[in-house]
């Protein structure tokens, strides 16, 4: 099975940012999405270009246009998000950017009504109905599709740099989970869901979805829903496993970090190296370790099973992007995975709100839409 791999202009840059509806006076989940998405459509009736529902009606999605800088990407959502607010506001809804609501349950979430959607709830049943998460996906342009595969398995060394600082879904259904991010472990359990395999090559990627095909396990490629997947359609690299992002300026410093990853890995190849890789049962073990422990996980970092703690691993790995994010004209936005270490992540500050209240979770979501509103985290 061939499959195209549209021609992409190296490192172009495209983020998808999923934001939940809430009730502005009561916290709780609205499923509105299918007003809010009809009062944006164009006067022929036709839907807005880059403002799109998800699985949930409680969901809308903010899809960047394709763009070389990191900064002009959050300028375009940020402008698609003041769209959306000029819907919202008068009915008295509010958003929040989170992998999870902090008390909102899965079984009182009606889901769009899309025949793929219907689909997907039909197969995976329980589990499917319990994606009630949030993420935001990132895509790299890949100039070259032998780059693909080599950039995407060397990629899964920064999976838990990405996962500790994006973390931000402690809680599900009301329950402190102990976990910083629920939302990746829960998203694996659907269906060719959570880490990819480790091919070779861009052939073996298109013998694995051919075998997938084949036996019925999905439609075609965009079924694969790996944590970081090849997209074939755009031409990138789309990491997909980092949760949604809480504030203008996190979403910019995760999307800076990816970008200046790929590029770095990117030109790496260009200079005759081959990218390192770390065994299967390590990166698997770093996603646990991840998620579980966030900013606090002690992560394996090469082959022998050395180890340190993640947030020393993310520090040396800003100074080595550092010229390379002045060359993407993301240092700014970099530099900010810095104060995210510093600060604390959205997982840490819905947990310590939490017990700042004696558990009041509605205080949690007060918090995520201020936080929205105001673009970051309070100093």
């Amino acid at each position: 099975m061939g499959i195209e791999f549209t021609r992409s202009e190296r490192s172009t840059v495209g983020i998808e940012w999923e934001l939940a509806l809430v009730d502005r006076n009561t916290g709780e989940l609205v499923s509105a999405a299918d007003e809010v998405l009809r009062a944006l459509e164009d006067s022929d009736g036709h839907a807005h270009p880059h403002i799109t529902g998800e699985l949930l009606l409680n969901t809308v999605e903010l899809v960047s246009s394709v763009h070389t800088r990191v900064a002009d990407a959050v300028a375009d959502l940020d402008d698609q998000l003041r769209q959306v607010r000029q819907v919202t506001d008068p009915r008295g809804i509010e958003l929040i950017g989170s992998g999870s609501h902090p008390f909102g349950q899965w079984y009182d979430q009606p889901v769009a009504n899309k025949a793929r959607y219907h689909k997907l709830i039909e197969r995976t049943q329980w589990w499917g109905r319990n994606m009630l998460i949030w993420g935001m996906h990132v895509h790299v342009g890949i100039e070259d599709r032998d780059k693909v595969m080599p950039i995407l398995n060397s990629m899964l060394r920064f999976f838990p740099h990405l996962q500790a600082l994006s973390a931000s879904s402690p809680y599900w259904g009301g329950v402190d989970t102990g976990y910083a991010s629920n939302r990746s472990l829960m998203f694996q359990q659907l269906p060719t869901a959570g880490l990819p395999y480790q091919l070779k090559d861009w052939a073996d990627f298109e013998s694995y979805v051919e075998d997938m095909t084949a036996t019925g396990t999905i439609d075609d490629y965009t079924e694969v829903r790996w944590d970081i997947r090849p997209s074939p359609h755009w031409g990138t690299i789309e990491v997909r496993f980092c949760d949604g992002a809480s504030t203008h300026a996190e979403l910019a410093a995760i999307a800076a970090f990816i970008h200046c990853l790929v590029e770095h890995l990117s030109t790496l190849l260009d200079e005759g190296h081959e990218l390192p890789t770390l065994p299967p049962w390590y990166v698997r073990e770093n996603k646990w370790r991840s998620a579980r422990y966030g900013m606090d996980a002690l992560i394996i970092t090469d082959r022998h099973g050395a180890q340190k703690p993640v947030i020393d691993a993310i520090r040396a790995l800003v100074d080595i992007l550092s010229p390379i994010a002045q060359r993407l004209h993301c240092a700014d936005e970099l530099a900010f995975i810095l104060t995210i270490i510093e600060t604390g992540g959205s997982a840490q500050r819905q947990l310590a709100k939490a017990a700042e209240n004696d558990g009041d979770l509605t205080t949690v979501v007060r918090t995520l839409i201020a936080e929205l509103r105001e673009g970051s985290a309070p100093a």
